[in-house]
């Protein structure tokens, strides 16, 4: 696959996942906030995430100033990459339409929340975090460069961190004993397939 055909499949994935953003962010719009735990660190880290995400990548795509950090991968690399960038598109879809008007893209709790466990929540409680981190991925695959290739999984790295335990205790603070069952049988980003196959097997 030629760098020019790996910019502009990254492009399409890139808007695509913006557009399916865009649109529920839309729908939950008028659904009242009741508990808002956004903090100024928060939005510093979700800054960064964005240069690394956004920002950098359409630098190196659009203009030769990062050129001097390219690095080469096998040519199947950037195949790989299009159907790591697939599944995170389609998991990023679906961890938002399983959470319908429960989604927020900040830590916050709306009215009426309701604690999903169904859809892809059945296995991982965060897949919109595993969607991220296959973007981050699909992105070094088809960027083959060592700033905006590996900008996303770098600046996401913190946020993640920080956010992944506050979410969850903010999750813990509004459900209680029923998310932390929850807890039990599910992966954060992974799912717990080990746990599965002992409890098939009792």
């Amino acid at each position: 696959m030629s760098e020019l055909t790996r910019k502009i499949v990254f492009l399409i994935c890139f808007v695509t996942i913006y557009a399916i953003r865009f649109y529920f962010a839309r729908q939950v719009k008028q659904n009242k906030i009741t508990d808002n735990r956004k903090t100024i660190q928060e939005t510093f880290l979700l800054s960064l995430t964005v240069v690394g995400m956004f920002i950098l990548p359409l630098i190196g795509i659009f203009t030769p100033w990062l050129k001097f950090a390219a690095y080469n991968l096998p040519s199947w690399t950037g195949w790989l990459g299009v159907v790591v960038f697939s599944l995170a598109i389609w998991l990023f879809w679906r961890s938002h339409t399983d959470l319908s008007l429960n989604w927020s893209a900040s830590l916050q709790i709306r009215e009426n929340h309701s604690l999903v466990q169904t859809g892809v929540y059945q296995y991982i409680r965060h897949p919109m975090y595993a969607a991220f981190w296959l973007w981050g991925i699909a992105q070094i695959l088809l960027l083959h460069n060592w700033i905006y290739g590996l900008s996303y999984i770098i600046s996401f790295l913190p946020m993640y961190f920080l956010r992944i335990s506050q979410e969850e205790q903010m999750m813990i603070d509004t459900f209680g004993e029923q998310y932390r069952d929850y807890m039990t049988h599910t992966g954060r980003v992974i799912p717990k397939l080990y746990q599965e196959r002992l409890e098939s097997e009792e």
